[in-house]
């Protein structure tokens, strides 16, 4: 009777002692597992590095091989185009400069040139004033001459016919007197004088 129990604790303790090593075999079999990857990274990954380095040294011997020239040349090319805008830009900083003064100077001289332009505006005003004035006043002697040589031409115009018709009054009012006093023996006188006259002269 005392072996029966014995037998059961053994019974018992079998099924945990079965049930304690299959826990145990995954946890083993997992670090074993994880070893055995840690190691094999361990031991590829230099040659992976150096497999890289070694492509990027070929891109890299590659890149510069072919790109060296036209590189090259789009540096010379920079390189030229820079120094021509350095130059361009000294060039117009020295003539922007140069613009400045004269525009400085120019300021500077701008008073006095103000000054001259007033006086001279106001010399040639009076200069015109001047010319105007002589020009009117010779205007005027020349209309009063005009005038004057009109008047007087009018005037002998009419003292011409004045004299011409008095000198017709005279004669009308001489022959009405002499046709009023003379008589017919003074004509008949008078004709024979002037046949006398006349027969002289032949």
């Amino acid at each position: 009777m005392a072996a029966q129990p014995a037998q059961s604790g053994d019974t018992h303790s079998a099924p945990a002692a079965a049930a304690q090593p299959p826990h145990e075999a995954p946890v083993s079999e997992h670090a074993v597992s994880e070893g055995h990857t840690a190691e094999e990274q361990h031991g590829e990954s230099p040659w992976a590095f150096a497999g890289k380095l070694f492509n990027f040294a070929v891109l890299v011997g590659l890149l510069v091989y072919f790109l060296r020239e036209p590189v090259r040349g789009y540096l010379a090319d920079r390189g030229t185009q820079i120094r021509t805008d350095l130059v361009t830009a000294a060039a117009m900083k020295e003539d922007a400069a140069r613009q400045i003064t004269e525009i400085d100077a120019k300021l500077k001289q701008l008073p006095g040139e103000l000054d001259a332009l007033r006086e001279r505006g106001q010399r040639e005003i009076a200069g015109e004033q001047a010319r105007i004035e002589q020009a009117a006043a010779a205007e005027r002697d020349r209309l009063l001459e005009q005038t004057r040589r009109e008047i007087e031409l009018q005037l002998r115009a009419v003292r011409r016919d004045l004299v011409t018709h008095a000198a017709d009054l005279a004669v009308q009012v001489a022959r009405e007197r002499i046709r009023s006093r003379i008589t017919t023996e003074d004509q008949r006188r008078l004709l024979d004088r002037y046949l006398e006259q006349v027969s002289t002269h032949e």
